[in-house]
């Protein structure tokens, strides 16, 4: 058995997707995405909503949903599954082995994750650097990119890529001490409050406001 809620949000935290973009892409409403990722199924029109809500989006974070919809089953059955048809995919079951390890599989990915994250969280809390940016060789060129910085109270930011109708790379509020990193030569920043936002870039790198 796996978290169906945390493993759908860290998915797509870690593929820096905010909810109005997979609100747009899978044309679920961000109502019942967050409630896919707080596993609050009964918050979805019905069962049968709920599983092909959960296919589509697992599927569209890049995992299998029918992984989750044969959690889902498993631990919320009701009549409506019986009722349900099936999809040509779900009629050929896979061996019940064969599923038990693409499961482990996914937990153990997953515990990954969240051993990095720590790793990288108590590195830039504990590090004795004085910047998040080591030092580099005098020789060594580094690469274009964007750096966002919460300061004073913090402010709702919107990033996208090359202009204002790019795809969205971050949305969200950015807290003194909160550090957003991004890569590429061309974004559009637009931050609520400029002064609750320092904004660096490496050389090369243009910027559009909102």
């Amino acid at each position: 058995m796996f978290e169906i809620g945390y493993s759908l949000r860290a998915a797509r935290e870690r593929q820096g997707i905010g909810l109005p973009e997979a609100e747009l892409a899978t044309k679920i409403r961000v109502k019942y995405i967050r409630a896919l990722e707080e596993e609050d199924f009964a918050a979805l029109p019905a069962g049968t909503y709920a599983r092909g809500f959960l296919r589509t989006y697992a599927d569209y974070l890049g995992l299998d949903g029918e992984i989750y919809v044969d959690e889902y089953a498993t631990r919320f059955h009701n009549a409506e599954w019986d009722d349900e048809p099936r999809s040509p995919r779900s009629r050929q079951r896979r061996p019940r082995r064969e599923r038990t390890l693409e499961r482990r599989a996914v937990v153990l990915v997953l515990a990954g994750v969240v051993v990095v994250t720590a790793l990288v969280f108590v590195a830039w809390r504990f590090g004795n650097a004085p910047s998040s940016v080591p030092a580099l060789d005098k020789n060594h060129k580094p690469a274009a990119g964007l750096v966002l910085r919460g300061v004073r109270g913090g402010t709702f930011v919107v990033v996208r890529r090359n202009s204002k109708a790019g795809r969205l790379l971050f949305s969200g509020t950015l807290t003194p001490g909160h550090v957003e990193h991004f890569s590429g030569t061309r974004f559009y920043v637009a931050p609520r409050k400029q002064p609750c936002v320092r904004i660096t870039h490496s050389p090369g790198v243009t910027l559009l406001g909102g």
